[in-house]
């Protein structure tokens, strides 16, 4: 049965007569490995500057994977930390769902790895491709299952080893990813309203923006193939800025007048962290106050779909989210994807 709404918001569920079990984030936990590349480290790399870099993006460092340490590491690792947080035990894991566009391997799905690497025998487990948006498609994918009785606990990452995919030869993309992972566990609570609504959306048309044109059926792996660097990440900056702010725009507003709640009563903003001009760009589109908005994008880059999962759990850690706050997360990434969500935490 779903609580009495509380009148900070209204439940958007409650109007289609929804009788099921509510969805609550009951444990967070992120990853990212140790090793810094800084913008100084990548003048030496290509053409171009810190100072370059920091005005355009935000971004003064990323975190690289070592060369012996996968998505499914990375993952892992969110995961158990995650688990710890929310107070299970791998054998109480009922799905496993991996937000990636950097797998281990074609197949078999990584999250399939990670269930190996974290012990959850008991775990269904597949992966999920919206990538930079992919946390908050897992988030909502994986509410349905406990809505519907038939998870109690359930496992989401957002994990990518960037690195593996950047052509370092290109300075207008190489400058701006960084590896890591993001993990929450999902549970029913009885007294939380947890995930009131995510909107969700995608323009395939656009889908020449950002890809990786290589090693899927349509480019499989030949000398010519590599050859032509198709098996690196290739982005039209300027066209996915614009469409970026746009779309993430306009996810947060709709999620926002699905709950019939104003930008003032959110207590935390959870945006993807991909570039700190489309993060202000939406914050003045959606009139939300700079100080809202948790930001970590200098830190690390864009971890595409790991970059809310970590920027989540940092927020948590530094109280910049309690009990009892309204949080909006915003993403987009290649696909086109778009999706936005509203948590009372």
């Amino acid at each position: 049965m779903i609580p009495a709404p509380s009148n900070k918001f209204k439940n958007p569920r409650a109007k289609y007569g929804f009788k099921g079990r509510t969805c609550s984030i009951a444990g967070v936990g992120s990853y990212v490995p140790e090793r810094v590349l800084t913008n100084s480290d990548l003048e030496k790399l290509v053409e171009t500057s810190d100072e370059w870099i920091t005005t355009r993006t935000g971004i003064k460092e990323r975190r690289i994977a070592a060369e012996d340490e996968y998505t499914s590491d990375l993952a892992a690792e969110a995961a158990r930390r995650a688990m710890t947080d929310a107070g299970v035990g791998p054998e109480d894991i009922d799905l496993i769902i991996v937000a990636t566009i950097t797998p281990d391997m074609p197949f078999p799905a990584t999250a399939c790895i990670v269930q190996q690497k974290i012990g959850a025998v008991n775990a269904a487990a597949f992966d999920l491709e919206a990538a930079c948006s992919g946390f908050i498609y897992a988030m909502e994918i994986g509410q349905q299952f406990i809505m519907s009785r038939t998870y109690d606990n359930v496992l989401i990452m957002g994990a990518e080893k960037l690195s593996s995919i950047m052509d370092w030869q290109d300075r207008n993309t190489c400058v701006l990813f960084g590896d890591g992972a993001g993990a929450a566990v999902l549970q029913n609570r009885p007294q939380a309203h947890g995930l009131l609504t995510a909107c969700m959306g995608a323009d395939g048309s656009k889908a020449g923006l950002l890809n990786m044109p290589g090693g899927g059926s349509l480019n499989p792996a030949t000398h010519e193939t590599v050859d032509a660097r198709l098996h690196y990440l290739r982005m039209n900056g300027k066209e996915t800025f614009k469409n970026a702010v746009n779309a993430m725009t306009k996810a947060a507003t709709e999620a926002l007048q699905r709950c019939e709640i104003g930008i003032e009563q959110i207590s935390c903003i959870i945006s993807h962290q991909a570039n700190l001009r489309i993060i202000d760009a939406v914050g003045q589109r959606i009139n939300a106050e700079k100080q809202k908005f948790y930001v970590n994008l200098e830190k690390y880059g864009n971890t595409s779909a790991a970059s809310v999962a970590i920027a989540l759990d940092e927020a948590v850690r530094l109280e910049r989210i309690k009990r009892g706050d309204l949080v909006l997360m915003t993403a987009f990434g290649a696909g086109l994807t778009w999706a936005a969500a509203v948590i009372e935490w």
